[in-house]
């Protein structure tokens, strides 16, 4: 399969620079799964176009600061971008996880006039310093953290670190972006995001609780967005592309629920690709924790997701890739291009889209 069957034209304007000053007044496309029906609504009804006995599952990773300006031991400067903390995981990393304790070995790029070499030693400030382990190029290298004594490195990451905001975004963060670019069920436990799930941060409170006074159910997994959101597909064929791997955790009482949305015939909504890419992992594999490596596109049959809410994604991505095989690439470059119509804003701080049937 063709990876430019799943590219389009999109102005630059119509690029999200900033977000809304009211999360759920966002727009809202609505879109039949494998049909030709569009309609142009806003995110703060979306309970109207919900059932009861719905189960919402929301992503509740929280995004850190990923990103590290610092300096060498020269005087030069240099970036860190913070890719996943190795802690994170078991097995082959529990020697790793014994020697870096609190989350202070992780995999991450580096940007520098010069190339970086083991043993450097970099400072980023307020107490917070690294040593880089393993260089790295196009590919994740390893940055061993630590911390002056009575400050944890998490801490020092909050502190010092900005906010991962994505590259088509063409500005510096904001301190505002440490709200903005969060949703508002993260969870502090569930830190470890470098990226927001997107299609979350339309949600409010306040819709939240609507949500459930009308019968529909929230439920939550965790799943750290990583590299794999912005890399590029750079091989021709589909089908040839290996997609990034991302730490998931989904809860026994997620699982219940979804299980009694099941029995009483009620429909699973994910809450972006990142749920789904999650639920449906487990529902191949039976696992659910670990390291999630699914890769989803047109041919694949889903088995437990039946409706998602999603926002636009960039050109021939993966994402758009997914999106296309849930609701049928014919089906989704049409509600592009009416969104592109219609004027509706594109990407993290962007509009949104409901498919379903």
């Amino acid at each position: 399969m063709d990876v430019a069957l799943f590219d389009y034209d999109l102005p630059v304007e119509r690029i999200a620079q900033y977000p809304l000053s009211q999360r759920d007044r966002s727009r809202l496309l609505l879109v039949e799964r494998q049909g030709q029906f569009f309609r142009d609504e806003l995110f703060c009804d979306l309970s109207q176009h919900l059932k009861p006995g719905d189960l919402l599952v929301l992503n509740d990773t929280k995004v850190i600061p990923a990103r590290l300006l610092g300096r060498k031991e020269s005087g030069g400067q240099v970036e860190a971008f913070l890719v996943r903390a190795l802690t994170e995981t078991s097995g082959t990393d529990e020697k790793a996880k014994n020697l870096f304790p609190d989350r202070a070995l992780w995999q991450a790029l580096f940007k520098s006039s010069k190339k970086m070499r083991s043993g450097q030693k970099l400072d980023f400030g307020g107490g917070l310093r690294g040593q880089v382990v393993e260089p790295s190029g196009t590919d994740p290298g390893l940055l061993a953290l630590s911390v002056e004594s009575g400050v944890s490195v998490n801490a020092a990451i909050e502190k010092v670190g900005q906010v991962p905001l994505p590259p088509y975004i063409k500005r510096e963060p904001s301190n505002d972006d440490r709200q903005t670019y969060q949703t508002v069920y993260a969870a502090a436990a569930a830190s470890g995001a470098v990226a927001a799930p997107t299609a979350g941060l339309h949600f409010t409170e306040e819709l939240l609780v609507g949500l459930h006074e009308k019968g529909i159910e929230t439920a939550f997994l965790t799943l750290h967005v990583g590299l794999g959101t912005f890399s590029p597909v750079r091989c021709q064929k589909v089908e040839e592309h290996r997609i990034h791997e991302e730490y998931f955790q989904i809860p026994q009482a997620t699982l219940e629920s979804i299980k009694e949305v099941q029995a009483r015939k009620g429909r699973i909504v994910a809450v972006g690709t990142t749920v789904t890419r999650a639920l449906e992992y487990f529902a191949g594999t039976g696992k659910s924790s670990g390291m999630c490596d699914i890769f989803i596109y047109p041919g694949y049959e889903f088995k437990l997701v039946e409706a998602l809410l999603t926002n636009f994604h960039l050109p021939a991505s993966t994402l758009m890739m997914l999106v296309s095989a849930f609701a049928g690439r014919e089906t989704i470059m049409a509600a592009y291009r009416r969104a592109l119509a219609l004027k509706f804003r594109f990407y993290s701080y962007g509009d949104a889209m409901l498919i379903s049937t």
